[in-house]
């Protein structure tokens, strides 16, 4: 009988697969976004049941937290076309059935030659590791303290950048002005008024 550990990588492993699946076959983007969604919780499960925490709540800080919410945001913002999203889809279908067999073909060749190790007993593995989040804290502030400095400088410009050109000065741009609607007078304020019918 299989330990708890890899029962629980098998429930993981199982529902990221189904999750990517529908993903994949979902008509409407929505419920694609929802199963993307639970694609990354599943495999946050899984790098969080392998010793990883860190990247496993990085991924659903960042990717679940963030990106997927964003894609939801878009989705529901604009109106798209499913009809058209589908047109010259079977023009790609003998394209894509060749790339799925191949990666099929390439999964069951991995797993047939690492036999027994294929499913490997993690609670065994990871007694006598390190806590994941300590020792990466520990390798970015000591060996590599000046390369993390150094992308912290060029992400501060790329932002300072993006800030800058939003903010520059366009001709024919109506721009706020806080103050001004703040003092100004009642006659100068829009009147909104219901009229009723015939006035």
């Amino acid at each position: 009988m299989l330990p708890t550990v890899n029962l629980l990588f098998l429930a993981f492993a199982t529902a990221l697969l189904l999750g990517a699946w529908s993903v994949v076959l979902a008509k409407n983007p929505m419920h694609a976004v929802l199963g993307m969604i639970f694609t990354f919780v599943n495999a946050a499960g899984l790098m969080i049941l392998h010793g990883a925490e860190f990247l496993g709540l990085l991924l659903i800080m960042v990717y679940v937290g963030a990106i997927a919410v964003m894609f939801l945001f878009v989705l529901m913002t604009i109106d798209v076309d499913f009809a058209a999203l589908k047109t010259g889809l079977t023009k790609h279908l003998p394209l894509a059935a060749l790339t799925t067999l191949s990666l099929g073909g390439l999964l069951i060749t991995a797993l047939n030659k690492s036999g027994a190790e294929a499913l490997p007993n993690i609670a065994t593995t990871q007694a006598d590791a390190p806590e994941n989040t300590l020792a990466l804290g520990q390798v970015l502030f000591t060996q590599y303290a000046l390369p993390f400095q150094a992308a912290g400088l060029i992400l501060l410009t790329a932002m300072v950048g993006a800030i800058v050109l939003t903010h520059r000065r366009r001709p024919g741009v109506r721009r706020q002005n806080i103050s001004q609607q703040i003092f100004r007078k009642k006659d100068e304020a829009m009147l909104i008024t219901l009229p009723k019918t015939g006035q």
